[in-house]
């Protein structure tokens, strides 16, 4: 593709992304397809020789689109959203221009320095302590595994790091709610910790990490000569939103001497509103903390931002500098890739600057503000149906309900099966996209209101159309 291709067909996409943009409600939110139906449509083997640039582009259209979910859709109503903007769109262009690898500062001065500044102005934004300092990573999973490694190589002496876990006997025990998201679990097996060591604390009616049982987790571990190594409290639970009593957790993570990562991967966003920040009280004795901004911040996957109280432990526990990653400002400077796992890095901040700046605090928090409301509205809605019931207490946007027919509600099972054939129906609809979990063992719908651009007419018209499927399932009618 020569220089002038390019500018034409780059015109051509720009045209293309804003009309998909604008008229993405044509599109089925969830793609309508079966398994194995978009593979059979790929060539077995790669071209030998080149294909023409509008041939790639009518096969985009004919073969691939029809198979995307989409989630930028304003009734995308299913998993905690992957929220995007037109801003951030456009920085993501410019980074793919770009092509940086922002591994070291000495290779994208401005990446680095421009995400350290982003990382200052979201902990302005959302009032977390000022003392925090952080990064940008690719999701909350890696966010949650370098805040392991680091409680382990800290509660270790560096030991496991250097030799093994040969030469450290001891038991590490993680502690999380039994609402906590799976990257806990899986964060302890790639850390050598063992899926059997996380320990799930039961949750009280409103779904929250009892800090009562925890403590009697932790003190019945230590009579066993266990080492308690990291508490994950959660703000925002995956489920319902629920939102661990965090001073008291922290309390106890302090006087066991115990790790505190907070997760916040969603409900990070709505610290920027004021009303909201009864979610921190305690959050000084935190060791990290991570959120989100590519859930709920408009800002495209991937932007995950990751705060630690001791920066000088999570670079020991990842720094390795052979002779090729040696530079002259090392000391001078924050060289990002020794903060987490990976190497190479993505020029991420700049998006988060481009809807920073875009959107401005104000009118970021009237959008939170605003999926919020509409959330509460509709959870008003179901409550005063006589077939729903609200599952779980709304406590942001996320409205958790069931159908619940008066002559089913002492038959689990039965219901657990009616519910799961709402769903479905819903979802093969092509006109909403919600998604499920379990509640008490009880299968629950989960409605997230977090689009970008979603308003009062889509959850009037989802609502509308739950009702519908309702009674057209109850009347035994396809």
């Amino acid at each position: 593709m020569t220089s002038q291709q390019f500018r034409q067909y780059a015109h051509q996409l720009a045209d293309w992304m804003a009309d998909y943009l604008e008229n993405i409600e044509q599109y089925p939110v969830k793609a309508q397809v079966q398994p194995g139906q978009i593979l059979d449509q790929l060539p077995a083997l790669p071209p030998t020789h080149a294909e023409d640039f509008e041939k790639i582009l009518s096969d985009f259209s004919a073969i691939i689109l029809p198979g995307i979910t989409h989630w930028q859709h304003p009734s995308f109503f299913a998993y905690f959203p992957a929220n995007s903007s037109y801003a951030s769109v456009l920085a993501e262009m410019l980074t793919a221009t770009l092509a940086a690898q922002c591994m070291l500062w000495d290779t994208s001065p401005a990446a680095a320095e421009l995400e350290e500044r982003m990382l200052d102005w979201l902990k302005l934004l959302t009032g977390l302590p000022q003392h925090l300092q952080g990064t940008l990573c690719d999701g909350a999973s890696t966010a949650t595994l370098s805040a392991i490694l680091a409680a382990r190589e800290k509660a270790t002496g560096f030991s496991v790091n250097r030799h093994g876990f040969t030469c450290n006997s001891a038991v590490l025990r993680v502690y999380t709610s039994a609402e906590a998201h799976s990257s806990v679990e899986k964060a302890a097996k790639m850390a050598g910790i063992g899926q059997e060591n996380v320990v799930k604390i039961a949750v009280d009616a409103q779904f929250r990490l009892q800090p009562q049982l925890l403590q009697e987790a932790i003190a019945e571990d230590i009579n066993k000569n266990y080492t308690p190594l990291c508490v994950v409290a959660t703000l925002g639970t995956t489920g319902c939103t629920a939102i661990d009593p965090l001073e008291e957790i922290a309390n106890i993570c302090n006087r066991f001497s115990v790790w505190l990562h907070v997760d916040a991967a969603y409900a990070g966003t709505a610290l920027l509103l004021p009303e909201y920040r009864w979610m921190l009280k305690g959050m000084e004795q935190a060791d990290s903390f991570v959120f989100n901004p590519h859930k709920w911040l408009f800002t495209n996957f991937d932007c995950s931002a990751f705060y630690v109280k001791d920066k000088d432990t999570l670079l020991k526990t990842f720094s390795i500098l052979p002779e090729y990653l040696k530079t002259e400002h090392r000391n001078q400077v924050n060289n990002y890739s020794e903060w987490s796992p990976q190497l190479g890095r993505r020029f991420r901040a700049l998006k988060l600057w481009f809807v920073l700046r875009n959107f401005g605090s104000q009118q970021l928090q009237e959008k939170i503000r605003h999926h919020i409301n509409l959330a509460h509205s509709l959870s008003h809605q179901i409550k005063q149906h006589l077939l729903f019931e609200i599952a779980a207490p709304v406590t942001l946007n996320l409205v958790c309900f069931r159908l619940v027919p008066p002559w089913l509600q002492q038959q689990p099972d039965e219901l657990n099966a009616l519910n799961e054939q709402l769903l479905q129906r819903l979802n093969q609809s092509g006109k909403m996209y919600l998604s499920h979990t379990k509640l008490n063992g009880l299968y629950t719908l989960r409605m997230v209101i977090g689009q970008t651009y979603v308003s009062q007419k889509h959850v009037a018209a989802a609502w509308e159309l739950i009702q519908t499927h309702a009674a057209a399932l109850l009347s035994g009618n396809e």
